[in-house]
């Protein structure tokens, strides 16, 4: 309740102090000259394709997943099962001793394969296709764009939104940030502490310490929960239909189908949810390994 307590004050602070900014002249005049839209290629395409939104669907799907394994690793005292993986399988590269690992963490990296697969198509579809121009700063500029659509948000006083032709400064700075920078860093880290790591490399071992991967790990996992929270509050409090249309529909409309279809989601997510207990993943745990009490 503390923290709660203590959070509310700094953001209220927070919004009042950006709304006495947004007063003074000089304030006004740099978010009139900086909207909050970087300059970005004059060939970025435009709008949403189909294969986007599937895209967006199946990286929320899994790293919901994802991260509900990653705590439950981090807290379970007595996993439900063990697994051990086969000698010389895809989860026990040959040079390795199998190891005996929680039912948990196992799913946990069946499910992280699943989204770097996932997420390697994402990165060549936006390279193909030209929508990394998007995403990816090409100019200097936004930075000073980041700075004023920073201050349009904490004022509560927002930037003109139409994600449909060109994301804000902040909004392409942090997809950015989540896909070139942040998935990397918990592919690398979570690599480091599975049952791929070559554990014979002394020099590789030594270089790379499984303490400094576990300390960057759970911070990455953190930032991935707080990219999601904002970016669905966001999408709900500028423009919810027209926002669940451009990412579930594809079509810059403001009608029900977006929201339909993203309520369809989150069924599926919950299903999936619900099927990734011990009494349905153990059958299949068994498939890739040994499973033991």
């Amino acid at each position: 309740m503390v923290i709660t307590a203590v959070l509310v004050v700094v953001a209220a602070l927070v919004v009042l102090a950006a709304r006495w900014l947004r007063t003074l002249d000089p304030v006004a005049e740099f978010i009139a000259a900086y909207d909050g839209h970087a300059t970005q290629p004059a060939d970025a395409p435009v709008g949403i394709p189909a294969w986007l939104g599937w895209q967006h669907f199946l990286n929320m799907f899994f790293i919901v997943l994802i991260i509900r394994t990653g705590l439950q690793v981090r807290t379970e005292r007595k996993p439900p099962a063990y697994w051990t993986a086969r000698q010389g399988s895809f989860f026990s590269p040959a040079g390795n001793t199998p190891k005996k690992v929680s039912l948990t963490q196992w799913l946990h990296q069946v499910l992280d394969v699943l989204w770097v697969a996932n997420g390697l198509v994402f990165v060549v579809l936006l390279l193909v296709t030209g929508h990394w121009a998007r995403i990816v700063p090409t100019s200097w500029d936004v930075v000073p764009h980041m700075a004023s659509t920073a201050i349009q948000y904490a004022s509560l006083d927002w930037p003109t939104e139409n994600g449909w032709v060109h994301y804000n400064a902040l909004q392409s700075f942090t997809y950015f940030l989540t896909v070139f920078v942040a998935a990397p860093l918990a592919i690398a880290t979570g690599v480091r502490i599975s049952t791929w790591w070559p554990e014979r490399a002394e020099r590789l071992n030594r270089a790379y310490p499984v303490e400094w991967a576990r300390a960057l790990h759970f911070p990455v996992m953190l930032y991935f929960v707080a990219f999601t929270a904002v970016h669905v509050f966001l999408v709900f409090f500028t423009g919810a239909l027209r926002n669940l249309n451009h990412m579930y529909t594809s079509r810059d409309v403001a009608d029900w189908w977006g929201l339909v279809v993203f309520l369809g989601s989150l069924v599926v997510i919950a299903a999936a949810w619900f099927l990734t207990r011990p009494l349905f993943t153990t059958p299949l745990a068994t498939r890739m390994g040994k499973v033991t009490k």
